[in-house]
């Protein structure tokens, strides 16, 4: 069996994200971009379920710009066998939208026939949580979203997922497509030796054309603002006090 990773390129989480002075976005120059963590989740599961001799081949794919290519040698130093690279803009600036992600993943999917698609549950640029989902929609295929445990079973895949009130366990049948959450595993780091050895892996190279998918934008950013900074706090001395405050001053009571 095959199983298929969309990893995305987006600015490091460590990095602190400045907006531009015009409010048309973020500032990107000199800005060190890394793997969404969530994908980086997604690719170790993949990995160890090859490991444990569930799955034949991992296959990562990445649709952007073309410095993509470096977070794809990323996914293949950890242990992807290969990689799809799908050029669907010039500008790091742009992001592609949610629908049309999933549009060239299905048709990847229809490319590659995996048994079972594996992605992070969402983005952290833009926090969308929408492309597995919508893939899943396309497909017709079983999902089973914010996984923090995974076993195959046959021609059944065992998800555990996060919800509101703990976690919740189901049985989907396969082919699925399975979003990741944090609590899932810990990304390995990669090894210099198999940094090297990813340079010699297989990568396409493809482009939204190749596929018959238009990427062109339905959403238009208005404006991008920093966050309202938070006031600091106050210390009450008694309960009486801050039941006052907040009557009185919050009006939250």
């Amino acid at each position: 069996m095959k199983v298929l990773v969309p990893v995305k390129r987006v600015i490091d989480y460590n990095v602190k994200v400045r907006v531009k002075a015009d409010g048309s976005g973020v500032d990107l120059a000199n800005v060190k971009m890394s793997m969404n963590p969530f994908d980086e989740i997604a690719v170790e599961q993949a990995i160890r379920l090859k490991e444990a001799g569930t799955v034949e081949e991992v296959i990562v794919v990445s649709i952007g710009v073309k410095q993509a290519q470096e977070t794809l040698r990323t996914a293949l130093a950890m242990g992807a066998d290969r990689a799809i690279l799908i050029v669907a803009a010039d500008e790091v600036q742009t992001d592609i939208e949610p629908l049309a992600v999933a549009k060239l993943l299905k048709a990847v999917v229809d490319a590659e026939a995996p048994g079972l698609v594996i992605c992070g549950k969402q983005a952290i640029d833009n926090d969308m949580n929408a492309t597995g989902q919508m893939l899943a929609a396309l497909l017709g295929w079983s999902q089973a979203t914010f996984a923090s445990a995974l076993a195959i079973e046959g021609d059944k895949a065992v998800v555990t997922r996060e919800v509101d009130g703990g976690l919740q366990t189901i049985k989907v049948a396969m082919p699925t497509v399975v979003t990741v959450d944090l609590r899932l595993n810990e990304p390995r780091y990669a090894s210099l030796p198999n940094i090297m050895k990813a340079k010699k892996k297989p990568m396409d190279e493809k482009t939204a054309a190749d596929y018959g998918v238009d990427v062109s934008p339905r959403l238009t950013v208005v404006k991008t603002v920093e966050p309202a900074g938070r006031k600091a706090g106050v210390k009450v001395a008694s309960v009486d006090e801050l039941i006052a405050k907040l009557k009185d001053e919050a009006g939250v009571i």
